[in-house]
Protein backbone atom coordinates (compact mmCIF):
# COMPACT_ATOMS: atom_id res chain seq x y z
CA UNK A 1 0.00 0.00 0.00
CA UNK A 2 1.18 3.61 -0.58
CA UNK A 3 1.10 5.98 2.37
CA UNK A 4 2.11 9.77 2.40
CA UNK A 5 2.75 10.91 5.63
CA UNK A 6 3.01 14.51 6.06
CA UNK A 7 4.70 16.08 8.66
CA UNK A 8 4.21 19.01 10.19
CA UNK A 9 6.10 21.96 12.35
CA UNK A 10 5.83 20.45 15.95
CA UNK A 11 7.66 18.90 18.57
CA UNK A 12 5.78 15.94 18.12
CA UNK A 13 7.74 15.35 14.84
CA UNK A 14 10.53 13.42 16.29
CA UNK A 15 8.23 10.52 17.33
CA UNK A 16 6.76 10.59 13.78
CA UNK A 17 10.17 8.67 12.70
CA UNK A 18 9.13 5.81 15.08
CA UNK A 19 5.30 5.60 12.70
CA UNK A 20 7.29 5.60 9.69
CA UNK A 21 9.63 2.39 10.56
CA UNK A 22 6.89 0.69 11.48
CA UNK A 23 4.64 1.45 8.25
CA UNK A 24 7.70 0.55 6.24
CA UNK A 25 8.63 -2.74 8.13
CA UNK A 26 5.01 -3.45 7.10
CA UNK A 27 5.38 -3.65 3.72
CA UNK A 28 4.26 -0.22 2.48
CA UNK A 29 5.94 2.14 0.17
CA UNK A 30 5.87 5.17 2.32
CA UNK A 31 6.47 9.05 0.66
CA UNK A 32 7.27 11.71 3.62
CA UNK A 33 6.09 15.22 2.66
CA UNK A 34 7.35 17.40 5.57
CA UNK A 35 6.25 21.29 6.12
CA UNK A 36 9.82 23.27 5.75
CA UNK A 37 8.90 24.38 9.64
CA UNK A 38 9.10 20.60 10.14
CA UNK A 39 12.18 20.42 8.62
CA UNK A 40 13.23 22.46 11.69
CA UNK A 41 12.38 20.14 14.43
CA UNK A 42 13.86 16.88 11.93
CA UNK A 43 16.65 16.72 9.57
CA UNK A 44 15.42 15.56 5.66
CA UNK A 45 18.15 12.62 5.89
CA UNK A 46 16.61 11.08 8.77
CA UNK A 47 13.38 11.11 6.92
CA UNK A 48 14.76 9.44 3.79
CA UNK A 49 16.13 6.92 5.77
CA UNK A 50 13.49 5.53 7.69
CA UNK A 51 10.99 5.80 4.37
CA UNK A 52 13.67 4.79 2.14
CA UNK A 53 12.21 7.14 -0.65
CA UNK A 54 13.30 10.40 -1.35
CA UNK A 55 11.29 13.23 1.02
CA UNK A 56 9.09 15.66 -0.95
CA UNK A 57 9.11 19.19 0.36
CA UNK A 58 9.07 21.82 -2.76
CA UNK A 59 5.76 22.79 -4.47
CA UNK A 60 7.91 23.24 -7.84
CA UNK A 61 9.59 20.34 -7.76
CA UNK A 62 8.66 17.83 -10.64
CA UNK A 63 6.56 20.25 -12.38
CA UNK A 64 6.93 17.94 -15.44
CA UNK A 65 5.67 15.13 -13.41
CA UNK A 66 2.91 17.38 -12.12
CA UNK A 67 4.12 16.03 -8.70
CA UNK A 68 2.24 18.54 -6.49
CA UNK A 69 -1.33 16.35 -7.57
CA UNK A 70 0.31 13.11 -8.55
CA UNK A 71 1.31 12.07 -5.07
CA UNK A 72 -2.27 12.61 -3.83
CA UNK A 73 -3.80 10.82 -6.29
CA UNK A 74 -1.14 7.47 -6.07
CA UNK A 75 -1.93 7.76 -2.51
CA UNK A 76 -4.00 4.52 -0.89
CA UNK A 77 -4.08 6.56 2.55
CA UNK A 78 -2.39 10.04 3.61
CA UNK A 79 -1.08 10.50 7.03
CA UNK A 80 -0.67 13.97 8.51
CA UNK A 81 1.45 13.59 11.93
CA UNK A 82 1.98 15.46 13.86
CA UNK A 83 -1.26 17.59 12.39
CA UNK A 84 -0.53 21.34 13.88
CA UNK A 85 -3.58 23.93 14.48
CA UNK A 86 -1.86 25.53 11.50
CA UNK A 87 -2.11 22.72 9.08
CA UNK A 88 -5.78 21.70 10.51
CA UNK A 89 -6.57 25.09 9.34
CA UNK A 90 -5.58 25.13 5.92
CA UNK A 91 -7.49 21.88 5.61
CA UNK A 92 -10.63 23.00 6.93
CA UNK A 93 -10.61 25.59 4.38
CA UNK A 94 -8.99 24.60 1.65
CA UNK A 95 -6.19 26.22 1.53
CA UNK A 96 -3.02 24.60 -0.37
CA UNK A 97 -0.14 26.78 -0.47
CA UNK A 98 2.73 23.87 0.11
CA UNK A 99 2.87 20.78 -1.22
CA UNK A 100 1.60 18.69 1.69
CA UNK A 101 -1.97 20.74 1.79
CA UNK A 102 -1.83 20.34 -2.44
CA UNK A 103 -1.41 16.63 -2.13
CA UNK A 104 -4.50 16.27 0.03
CA UNK A 105 -6.44 18.60 -2.10
CA UNK A 106 -5.42 16.49 -5.00
CA UNK A 107 -6.40 13.21 -3.97
CA UNK A 108 -9.50 10.79 -2.73
CA UNK A 109 -7.44 8.98 -0.70
CA UNK A 110 -8.57 8.48 3.36
CA UNK A 111 -7.17 11.15 5.24
CA UNK A 112 -5.65 10.25 8.54
CA UNK A 113 -5.12 13.42 11.08
CA UNK A 114 -3.26 13.03 14.47
CA UNK A 115 -3.32 16.28 16.16
CA UNK A 116 -0.42 17.66 18.44
CA UNK A 117 -0.37 21.26 20.36
CA UNK A 118 -0.58 22.86 23.54
CA UNK A 119 -4.08 22.57 25.12
CA UNK A 120 -5.15 26.15 24.67
CA UNK A 121 -4.38 26.09 20.67
CA UNK A 122 -6.55 22.24 20.85
CA UNK A 123 -9.27 23.64 22.86
CA UNK A 124 -9.87 27.04 20.99
CA UNK A 125 -13.28 27.62 19.28
CA UNK A 126 -11.49 27.59 15.81
CA UNK A 127 -9.28 24.64 16.28
CA UNK A 128 -12.46 22.45 17.36
CA UNK A 129 -14.74 23.95 14.28
CA UNK A 130 -12.11 23.40 11.95
CA UNK A 131 -11.42 19.48 13.17
CA UNK A 132 -15.10 18.86 13.01
CA UNK A 133 -15.19 20.29 9.98
CA UNK A 134 -12.61 17.74 8.73
CA UNK A 135 -14.74 14.84 10.88
CA UNK A 136 -17.68 16.00 8.87
CA UNK A 137 -15.92 15.54 5.70
CA UNK A 138 -14.76 11.92 6.14
CA UNK A 139 -11.40 12.20 7.55
CA UNK A 140 -10.76 9.83 10.87
CA UNK A 141 -8.54 11.99 13.64
CA UNK A 142 -6.68 10.02 16.03
CA UNK A 143 -7.27 12.12 19.01
CA UNK A 144 -4.78 13.90 21.32
CA UNK A 145 -3.68 12.23 24.81
CA UNK A 146 -3.61 14.09 28.13
CA UNK A 147 -0.06 14.21 29.09
CA UNK A 148 2.99 16.01 29.44
CA UNK A 149 3.57 18.57 26.48
CA UNK A 150 6.60 21.00 25.80
CA UNK A 151 8.63 22.48 28.99
CA UNK A 152 6.39 21.68 32.11
CA UNK A 153 3.00 22.13 30.42
CA UNK A 154 0.62 18.89 31.37
CA UNK A 155 -2.62 18.81 29.26
CA UNK A 156 -4.68 17.72 26.36
CA UNK A 157 -3.15 17.56 23.22
CA UNK A 158 -0.40 15.31 23.18
CA UNK A 159 0.41 13.80 20.02
CA UNK A 160 -1.60 10.04 20.22
CA UNK A 161 0.44 6.59 20.74
CA UNK A 162 2.17 5.67 17.81
CA UNK A 163 0.84 2.40 17.81
CA UNK A 164 -2.39 3.81 17.54
CA UNK A 165 -1.81 5.97 14.91
CA UNK A 166 -0.56 3.08 12.87
CA UNK A 167 -3.60 1.18 14.10
CA UNK A 168 -5.41 3.94 12.62
CA UNK A 169 -3.91 3.94 9.26
CA UNK A 170 -4.45 -0.02 8.72
CA UNK A 171 -8.11 0.51 10.11
CA UNK A 172 -8.66 3.06 7.33
CA UNK A 173 -6.92 1.21 4.62
CA UNK A 174 -8.82 -1.32 4.72
CA UNK A 175 -12.60 -2.28 4.61
CA UNK A 176 -15.10 -0.15 6.50
CA UNK A 177 -16.69 -2.73 8.02
CA UNK A 178 -18.71 -1.54 10.32
CA UNK A 179 -20.44 0.20 7.90
CA UNK A 180 -24.56 0.21 8.06
CA UNK A 181 -24.02 -1.35 11.48
CA UNK A 182 -25.24 0.47 15.00
CA UNK A 183 -22.71 -0.04 17.95
CA UNK A 184 -23.15 0.86 21.48
CA UNK A 185 -20.16 1.51 23.79
CA UNK A 186 -20.65 2.31 27.84
CA UNK A 187 -17.41 3.61 28.75
CA UNK A 188 -16.30 5.54 32.11
CA UNK A 189 -17.17 4.35 35.94
CA UNK A 190 -20.22 4.80 37.74
CA UNK A 191 -20.68 6.76 40.98
CA UNK A 192 -23.27 5.85 43.50
CA UNK A 193 -23.95 8.98 46.03
CA UNK A 194 -23.49 8.56 49.81
CA UNK A 195 -24.42 12.40 50.04
CA UNK A 196 -24.09 15.54 48.06
CA UNK A 197 -19.90 14.94 48.02
CA UNK A 198 -19.25 11.45 48.45
CA UNK A 199 -19.81 8.36 46.61
CA UNK A 200 -18.95 4.92 45.78
CA UNK A 201 -17.20 4.55 42.52
CA UNK A 202 -14.54 2.87 40.10
CA UNK A 203 -11.23 3.65 39.07
CA UNK A 204 -12.19 3.81 34.83
CA UNK A 205 -11.07 7.05 33.46
CA UNK A 206 -13.26 6.10 30.22
CA UNK A 207 -10.29 5.74 28.27
CA UNK A 208 -10.85 2.02 26.40
CA UNK A 209 -14.04 3.02 25.87
CA UNK A 210 -13.60 5.65 24.18
CA UNK A 211 -11.20 4.40 22.18
CA UNK A 212 -13.69 1.81 20.89
CA UNK A 213 -16.26 4.04 19.83
CA UNK A 214 -13.77 5.84 17.88
CA UNK A 215 -12.66 2.64 16.61
CA UNK A 216 -16.51 1.69 15.88
CA UNK A 217 -16.67 5.09 14.18
CA UNK A 218 -13.27 4.79 11.42
CA UNK A 219 -14.94 1.60 10.91
CA UNK A 220 -18.05 3.22 9.80
CA UNK A 221 -20.57 2.04 12.24
CA UNK A 222 -22.74 4.66 13.64
CA UNK A 223 -21.92 4.87 17.44
CA UNK A 224 -23.27 5.90 20.84
CA UNK A 225 -21.07 6.33 23.64
CA UNK A 226 -22.78 6.20 27.24
CA UNK A 227 -20.74 7.94 29.25
CA UNK A 228 -20.16 7.57 32.97
CA UNK A 229 -18.50 10.38 34.29
CA UNK A 230 -15.47 10.25 31.65
CA UNK A 231 -12.15 11.15 32.59
CA UNK A 232 -10.97 11.93 28.88
CA UNK A 233 -12.58 14.40 26.30
CA UNK A 234 -15.13 12.31 24.02
CA UNK A 235 -15.20 11.92 20.51
CA UNK A 236 -16.21 13.73 17.95
CA UNK A 237 -18.96 12.63 15.55
CA UNK A 238 -20.25 10.10 18.15
CA UNK A 239 -23.17 10.45 20.19
CA UNK A 240 -22.29 11.21 23.86
CA UNK A 241 -25.21 10.10 26.37
CA UNK A 242 -23.75 11.63 29.97
CA UNK A 243 -25.02 9.30 32.70
CA UNK A 244 -24.09 8.66 36.44
CA UNK A 245 -25.27 5.94 38.52
CA UNK A 246 -25.75 2.29 37.42
CA UNK A 247 -29.45 3.01 36.99
CA UNK A 248 -28.81 6.06 34.35
CA UNK A 249 -26.56 3.55 32.80
CA UNK A 250 -29.08 0.53 32.59
CA UNK A 251 -31.74 3.20 31.63
CA UNK A 252 -29.68 4.33 28.50
CA UNK A 253 -28.23 1.39 27.10
CA UNK A 254 -31.25 -0.45 27.31
CA UNK A 255 -33.38 1.99 26.03
CA UNK A 256 -30.82 1.26 22.64
CA UNK A 257 -30.18 -2.39 22.46
CA UNK A 258 -32.98 -3.46 20.34
CA UNK A 259 -31.56 -1.00 17.92
CA UNK A 260 -28.16 -2.35 18.34
CA UNK A 261 -25.86 -5.16 16.26
CA UNK A 262 -23.35 -4.89 18.71
CA UNK A 263 -23.46 -3.66 22.45
CA UNK A 264 -19.54 -3.72 24.28
CA UNK A 265 -19.86 -2.90 27.98
CA UNK A 266 -16.93 -1.50 29.09
CA UNK A 267 -17.97 0.57 31.79
CA UNK A 268 -16.98 -0.03 35.27
CA UNK A 269 -20.27 -0.55 36.63
CA UNK A 270 -20.64 -0.62 40.58
CA UNK A 271 -21.91 -3.74 41.79
CA UNK A 272 -23.64 -2.21 45.08
CA UNK A 273 -25.02 0.94 45.84
CA UNK A 274 -25.78 2.57 49.51
CA UNK A 275 -29.61 1.82 50.44
CA UNK A 276 -30.06 5.83 52.02
CA UNK A 277 -28.78 8.55 50.23
CA UNK A 278 -28.39 11.47 52.85
CA UNK A 279 -29.54 15.08 51.00
CA UNK A 280 -27.12 17.13 53.20
CA UNK A 281 -23.10 16.69 53.61
CA UNK A 282 -22.13 14.31 56.46
CA UNK A 283 -20.72 15.87 58.85
CA UNK A 284 -18.02 14.02 60.93
CA UNK A 285 -18.57 15.53 64.56
CA UNK A 286 -22.22 14.05 64.24
CA UNK A 287 -21.94 10.94 62.76
CA UNK A 288 -18.39 9.83 64.90
CA UNK A 289 -15.56 7.94 64.21
CA UNK A 290 -16.82 4.92 63.14
CA UNK A 291 -19.71 4.85 60.49
CA UNK A 292 -21.39 2.15 58.93
CA UNK A 293 -22.92 2.43 54.80
CA UNK A 294 -25.68 -0.29 54.22
CA UNK A 295 -25.54 -1.48 50.76
CA UNK A 296 -27.64 -3.06 48.18
CA UNK A 297 -27.25 -4.76 44.98
CA UNK A 298 -27.57 -3.22 42.07
CA UNK A 299 -29.26 -4.19 38.88
CA UNK A 300 -26.76 -6.52 36.24
CA UNK A 301 -26.62 -4.73 33.47
CA UNK A 302 -25.07 -7.39 31.44
CA UNK A 303 -27.22 -9.77 32.70
CA UNK A 304 -30.46 -7.67 31.34
CA UNK A 305 -28.95 -7.78 27.96
CA UNK A 306 -27.76 -11.32 28.02
CA UNK A 307 -31.71 -12.05 28.81
CA UNK A 308 -33.07 -10.04 25.96
CA UNK A 309 -34.83 -11.48 23.05
CA UNK A 310 -32.85 -12.94 20.22
CA UNK A 311 -32.50 -11.55 17.69
CA UNK A 312 -30.04 -9.56 20.02
CA UNK A 313 -27.30 -7.41 19.98
CA UNK A 314 -23.88 -9.21 19.81
CA UNK A 315 -23.01 -8.59 23.79
CA UNK A 316 -19.68 -7.96 24.52
CA UNK A 317 -18.69 -7.92 28.58
CA UNK A 318 -15.67 -6.52 30.47
CA UNK A 319 -14.05 -8.55 33.41
CA UNK A 320 -11.21 -6.37 35.46
CA UNK A 321 -9.44 -9.06 37.38
CA UNK A 322 -6.00 -8.52 39.71
CA UNK A 323 -5.63 -12.60 38.94
CA UNK A 324 -2.08 -13.15 37.38
CA UNK A 325 -2.42 -16.54 35.94
CA UNK A 326 -3.60 -16.55 32.30
CA UNK A 327 -5.43 -19.82 32.69
CA UNK A 328 -7.20 -18.30 35.79
CA UNK A 329 -8.15 -15.30 34.06
CA UNK A 330 -9.38 -17.38 31.03
CA UNK A 331 -11.30 -19.39 33.30
CA UNK A 332 -12.99 -16.05 35.38
CA UNK A 333 -13.84 -14.81 31.65
CA UNK A 334 -15.59 -18.24 30.70
CA UNK A 335 -17.65 -18.17 33.93
CA UNK A 336 -18.97 -14.64 33.44
CA UNK A 337 -19.75 -15.12 29.95
CA UNK A 338 -21.82 -18.19 30.75
CA UNK A 339 -23.47 -16.59 33.95
CA UNK A 340 -23.96 -13.44 31.46
CA UNK A 341 -24.85 -15.19 28.69
CA UNK A 342 -22.43 -12.95 26.82
CA UNK A 343 -21.33 -13.46 23.66
CA UNK A 344 -17.76 -12.06 24.22
CA UNK A 345 -15.81 -11.31 27.65
CA UNK A 346 -12.79 -9.12 27.54
CA UNK A 347 -11.13 -10.28 30.63
CA UNK A 348 -8.05 -7.52 31.55
CA UNK A 349 -5.59 -7.20 34.19
CA UNK A 350 -6.16 -4.18 36.61
CA UNK A 351 -3.26 -4.61 39.30
CA UNK A 352 -0.10 -3.50 39.06
CA UNK A 353 -0.57 -0.11 37.26
CA UNK A 354 -2.38 -1.67 34.50
CA UNK A 355 -5.66 -1.02 33.09
CA UNK A 356 -7.09 1.67 34.79
CA UNK A 357 -5.93 5.24 33.98
CA UNK A 358 -3.34 4.04 31.37
CA UNK A 359 -2.74 4.28 27.37
CA UNK A 360 -2.56 0.64 26.98
CA UNK A 361 -4.10 -2.56 27.92
CA UNK A 362 -3.65 -6.35 28.10
CA UNK A 363 -6.93 -8.25 27.28
CA UNK A 364 -8.07 -12.21 27.13
CA UNK A 365 -11.40 -12.27 24.83
CA UNK A 366 -13.03 -15.62 26.14
CA UNK A 367 -15.87 -16.72 23.47
CA UNK A 368 -18.79 -19.45 24.01
CA UNK A 369 -17.25 -23.22 25.10
CA UNK A 370 -14.25 -21.38 27.54
CA UNK A 371 -12.37 -20.64 24.14
CA UNK A 372 -9.70 -18.41 23.93
CA UNK A 373 -10.67 -15.80 20.97
CA UNK A 374 -7.70 -14.18 21.32
CA UNK A 375 -5.16 -11.79 23.50
CA UNK A 376 -3.65 -8.27 22.46
CA UNK A 377 -1.66 -6.36 24.68
CA UNK A 378 -0.85 -2.68 23.23
CA UNK A 379 -2.62 0.64 23.08
CA UNK A 380 -6.20 0.89 24.22
CA UNK A 381 -7.00 1.60 20.60
CA UNK A 382 -4.75 -2.04 19.54
CA UNK A 383 -6.97 -3.66 22.24
CA UNK A 384 -10.24 -1.91 20.71
CA UNK A 385 -10.12 -2.88 17.36
CA UNK A 386 -9.25 -6.52 18.37
CA UNK A 387 -12.73 -6.70 20.23
CA UNK A 388 -14.46 -5.26 16.94
CA UNK A 389 -12.47 -7.97 15.09
CA UNK A 390 -13.77 -9.99 17.67
CA UNK A 391 -17.41 -9.22 17.55
CA UNK A 392 -17.40 -9.52 13.80
CA UNK A 393 -16.89 -12.87 13.55
CA UNK A 394 -20.10 -13.27 16.46
CA UNK A 395 -22.43 -11.74 14.56
CA UNK A 396 -25.38 -13.70 12.63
Amino acid sequence: MRIVVGVCGGIAAYKVVGIIRTLVLQGHDVQVIPTDEALRFIGAPTLEAISRNPIATDLFDGVAEVKHVALGQSADVILIAPATANTIAKLANGLSDNLLTNSVLASTAPLVIAPAMHTEMWQSAATQHNIATLVDRGAHVVWPESGQLTGSDVGVGRLADPEAIVAAVASVSGARDLAGTTVVVTAGGTREPIDPVRFIGNRSSGRQGVALAEAARDRGADVALIGANLEVPPPVGIELVPVSTVAELRDAVLSRAADADIVVMAAAVSDYRPVNVAHTKMKKDAVGDDVSIELTANPDILADLGALQHPRPVLVGFAAETEADADALAALGAGKLERKNADLIAVNRVDDGRGFGTSDNEVLIVGSGSRIVTTVDGSKRVVADAILDAALTERP
